[in-house]
């Protein structure tokens, strides 16, 4: 069985000064994006791993440093086996159990670490 880190995701304020930022600036590529639950979830990054940056038009989420931090995404071969085999070795705590998210073909859960950080497993489906 084999993971993989994925993308780290932080909410931002103003989508716009940080596409500007990370993409203009850094010259980071927007590689994907879509809005679930009415927040816009934007992908930028180079060729060995993403940010996702997470942006919602109502309040813009708990941004600021420190705050702003929303989960790690890891790639796993398998959601279900994965979370599984978390649960019975580690007994986390459940933030959701495994679904799939038909609009961008992934198969994810969410975990808390030992520490309380939010991990995601993602299988591409």
């Amino acid at each position: 069985m084999r993971s993989d880190v994925i993308h780290t995701a932080i909410w931002v304020s103003d989508i716009d000064a940080t596409l500007d930022f990370y993409v203009d600036g850094m010259g980071l590529d927007h590689n994907w994006e879509f809005t679930s639950d009415g927040v816009r979830n934007v992908y930028v990054g180079g060729e060995h791993g993403e940010f996702q940056f997470k942006f919602d038009p109502h309040d813009g989420g708990p941004a600021g440093p420190g705050g702003g931090f929303d989960h790690l995404a890891v790639g796993v071969d398998s959601t279900d086996a994965t979370f599984e085999r978390l649960v019975d070795h580690s007994d986390p705590p459940v933030v959701e159990a495994p679904t799939t998210m038909e609009q961008i073909n992934r198969r994810v859960a969410f975990v808390e670490d030992p520490d309380g950080y939010v991990v995601e497993l993602v299988e591409r489906v």
